[in-house]
């Protein structure tokens, strides 16, 4: 082989190794809301940097995904009755397709501040995986829009809304189900959507107040010491089962209802967030049973979010709470590094796009980007546009996908 033909081996080689998983999943490719995208601007307007915008409608904060080309989100009808995706153009913002997929006549209720369309989809070459929660679940073609699949059967009040997003492995598709009446958690053959296990939580509650059981969490698949483990977020207490067989691998007792927010995991440590009260531990995760007096290495309290999602850099964790309250703490301790107001409210996760943190209010369209700095807290711009977001964004080269309440916008330089 030429020294030509090793160089350009060399460079090829690199430049698999170096791109950007596709934003396919809530929190993106590598399921951390991190990217090393390049061509991601630090401020936008109405005026400034909108390649495209792109009005959606009904409500629906799911966030969206991406393969390829394309771009896929889900909403729905404010009150229900009608349960769609849509699938948009990611160059020019163009509707591709726009489908109904469930309908209900009597919808179970959904709490106005949630939507029906608000957990996110999951996107592979060929197939997209969509769900409602109880309202439904389907496997569809993403190149025609067939449904290759669907789910209605499974029983479950979510009580304000659904919640949970698609998580998968390998073959297997993992929803939680915590809802007022029951909870549970299943796998289903991503295939054909059949049930390949379903284990009930099997948690003291205190209480048979069905609203202290709910939960909104998503899944997270990791591999320690060669443990392959499907880590499920839920009311009272996170559980890890065995991926094929759904045997409880462990628990972890945490009190708190409404968890929502996907665990982190880093150097040996899962990081996993309970809402009402929220709170944050810090997990080793080999322990066998309960592990809740053996293997919480730290718990922290002080500013930690009850919806938007936190993000690692390095030996650090930075979050903004729902009030506007910005953080960085140390991994290895929980202990604050720094703490900052920024302003508003805040539902939508933040990104991390290279060293920069880019974060969502809900109201008023405004959105501020920060250095991912352990030492202080430097804002690098404050931008607004029409309307606020509940979705978290979707990241690809050159392309911050935003949807707001009201559009789906295409911010790039």
């Amino acid at each position: 082989m030429t020294l030509r033909s090793l160089l350009l081996l060399s460079f090829v080689t690199t430049s698999l190794f170096a791109a950007e998983p596709e934003w396919n999943q809530f929190r993106g490719g590598r399921g951390d809301g991190t990217s090393k995208a390049e061509g991601i601007p630090t401020t936008w307007s109405e005026t400034k940097n909108v390649r495209w915008k792109t009005e959606i409608w009904g409500k629906g904060w799911s966030s969206p995904v991406t393969w390829k080309d394309r771009i896929w989100l889900t909403t729905a009808t404010e009150d229900g009755h009608r349960l769609a995706v849509m699938c948009l153009d990611r160059k020019t913002g163009k509707i591709l397709h726009d489908k109904t997929i469930f309908e209900h006549e009597k919808p179970q209720y959904c709490h106005p501040f949630n939507s029906y369309a608000s957990p996110t989809p999951w996107i592979e070459d060929g197939r997209l995986y969509i769900t409602f929660g109880a309202l439904g679940t389907a496997c569809l073609d993403s190149e025609t829009l067939r449904v290759i699949w669907k789910r209605e059967d499974l029983e479950c009040n979510h009580w304000r809304g659904p919640g949970s997003s698609v998580s998968i492995y390998g073959n297997l598709l993992y929803l939680p189900f915590d809802g007022h009446d029951h909870q549970f958690v299943m796998a289903f053959d991503k295939r054909n959507g059949k049930t390949v296990w379903r284990k009930d939580r099997n948690v003291d509650y205190k209480s048979d107040n069905g609203d202290i059981k709910k939960a909104y969490g998503t899944a997270r698949v990791i591999t320690f010491k060669g443990r392959t483990q499907v880590i499920v977020p839920g009311a009272m207490a996170t559980m890890a089962y065995e991926p094929n067989s759904g045997k409880e691998l462990w628990r972890v007792i945490h009190g708190g209802m409404n968890a929502c927010i996907p665990p982190l995991f880093s150097d040996g440590k899962l990081f996993i967030t309970t809402s009402s009260p929220s709170k944050l531990l810090a997990v080793r995760p080999d322990g066998i049973g309960d592990v809740t007096k053996t293997h919480v290495e730290w718990t922290a309290r002080t500013g930690v979010p009850a919806r938007p999602s936190q993000l690692l850099v390095g030996d650090s964790m930075f979050m903004v709470d729902n009030s506007g309250v910005a953080s960085c703490i140390d991994t290895a301790t929980g202990k604050p590094r720094w703490t900052k107001r920024i302003a508003g409210k805040f539902t939508a996760s933040p990104v991390l796009v290279g060293d920069r943190i880019y974060c969502f209010q809900r109201e008023m369209g405004k959105s501020h980007v920060f250095a991912a700095d352990p030492k202080k807290y430097r804002e690098l711009a404050t931008n607004t546009l029409d309307a606020g977001c509940m979705a978290s964004p979707a990241v690809t080269n050159g392309l911050l996908i935003l949807r707001t309440k009201t559009h789906l916008y295409g911010i790039g330089e």
